[in-house]
């Protein structure tokens, strides 16, 4: 048996954290046995589906690295067939119109709740030979079994049994003449030859649905999988204050693909006690056996400390790249790769993304004018004199980080106060910051030229 998997949003908003799981343990599992993995626009919400978030999907996709075989398809460029169906449907007395209207559904859920029973549709025209009431358009009911029971072996869960007696006839196709999600997913599946249902746990309830879809039909069943939600870190359902956020807002933050594929894989999936792995060693090792059972907790600092490692093993050129439009959006221009590469070097490891990288790199590429208070606290009476001290001794040495050290040594011993009161002062008014890396590999990078152009600067300011 061919393996396909798909993966099926609904374009209502971003490719968000759990959507972004479900697609890549869908699209490993594929991987894994050289299946086809499919994507599938879930567009029927006319009212809230939007070309953006079409788009916002495809760019989540696509940055994650999440190729797809086939697709995307598009329910809305598949009306006729469901409405195919649901003729067959009717015809075979499987399905039946249904007229009953919004105010009296609504009626029917209120006098349920009052006397403590489950909100239900109560059947009223399963079997009703009354004339249709003019000028209603009706929906389009299955006739769920009355009798039995839906039991199916879902492959994270275990056995899952529902009576039919707990369902009632779910709607196929809706007056608009579109179909509803459980109908349309059935059928998109079915004719998509969807070998294994790879979904969040929030569509356990769904699945005795189609299955009785799909046993009218007299089709095969998928196999199913239900993976557990994702927690926030408090346990609460994950959110936008747990950073569950737009899969490309990570990208705009400066995090690397692959520590975010790296991180979804390992909520609520494991091999191992291995925390780093590659998108092929999660191709090699992934299977639904291994998928915990239990909700996952979304830990932002757990990703922040993947994205930290992947940054400090990425090739430095490829950092590099990355972090070039993060310093252009703040106004720094970028001619020289290697000079930037030699930054890239210096400050990967004192950062967590790329966007604090670009941060703390500003400097190197234009003047940052310290603060009145910056200078108010590192400026005094003897800063001056210290500044010219030390143009005139990098004036007339080779620029090279140990002579500048042994320098900038001397030049304290000169004045008698100890290494930091010269360091501090001649950090802030070459890069207008306190934190940076040593001083003397700042300014061995940044040269001499530039050193010397922009301490006469600040001398001119004193």
């Amino acid at each position: 048996m061919m393996i396909r998997t798909r993966f099926a949003p609904s374009p209502t908003g971003y490719l968000h954290i759990g959507g972004a799981r479900t697609a890549l343990f869908s699209w490993a599992f594929a991987r894994k046995y050289g299946g086809k993995f499919v994507l599938r626009i879930e567009d029927t919400d006319l009212e809230r589906s939007t070309q953006e978030s079409v788009q916002a999907i495809l760019d989540g996709l696509a940055w994650l690295n999440l190729d797809y075989d086939e697709g995307p398809y598009y329910q809305m460029q598949r009306l006729t067939r469901y409405q195919e169906v649901a003729e067959q449907l009717l015809r075979n007395n499987q399905a039946y119109y249904c007229y009953a209207t919004k105010e009296e559904l609504d009626v029917l859920r209120e006098s349920q709740r009052a006397v403590g029973k489950k909100p239900r549709y109560d059947g009223r025209w399963r079997d009703n030979k009354s004339v249709p009431p003019k000028g209603i358009k009706p929906v389009v009911r299955l006739k769920n079994p009355l009798e039995g029971e839906v039991v199916f072996d879902d492959l994270v869960k275990g056995k899952i049994s529902v009576a039919n007696n707990e369902l009632d006839d779910l709607v196929l196709m809706r007056s608009d003449g579109t179909p509803t999600y459980n109908f349309g997913v059935v059928l998109d599946d079915l004719d998509m030859q969807i070998s294994h249902v790879i979904r969040g746990d929030d569509h356990v309830n769904n699945t005795p649905r189609q299955i009785n879809i799909l046993k009218a039909l007299g089709a095969l069943l998928p196999q199913y999988a239900h993976v557990p939600m994702i927690l926030g870190t408090d346990g609460e359902r994950l959110s936008k204050r747990h950073g569950a956020v737009s899969v490309m807002h990570y990208h705009e933050e400066g995090y690397l693909h692959k520590a975010l594929v790296n991180y979804l894989a390992r909520l609520g999936w494991s091999h191992g006690d291995d925390e780093i792995f590659s998108s092929e060693q999660l191709i090699e090792w992934f299977d639904l056996e291994s998928i915990n059972r239990a909700p996952a907790k979304f830990n932002p600092e757990k990703l922040q400390w993947l994205n930290q490692h992947y940054l400090k093993t990425e090739a430095i050129a490829d950092i590099a790249q990355l972090t070039i439009p993060f310093l252009e959006k703040d106004n720094c221009q970028i001619s020289n790769r290697e000079y930037l590469h030699k930054v890239v070097n210096l400050l990967k490891d004192r950062v967590s993304t790329i966007s604090e990288l670009a941060d703390a790199a500003v400097y190197f590429f234009r003047v940052l004018t310290p603060s009145e208070e910056l200078r108010a606290q590192h400026f005094n009476n003897e800063t001056k004199s210290i500044l010219v001290s030390l143009i005139d001794r990098f004036s007339s040495i080779s620029w090279d980080r140990q002579l500048i050290h042994d320098e900038i040594k001397s030049t304290a011993t000169t004045f008698g106060v100890k290494l930091p009161k010269i360091a501090m002062p001649l950090r802030v008014a070459i890069t207008g910051e306190v934190h940076t890396p040593s001083i003397d590999v700042v300014l061995e990078i940044l040269g001499k030229t530039e050193t010397l152009n922009r301490l006469n600067q600040q001398i001119a300011t004193l």
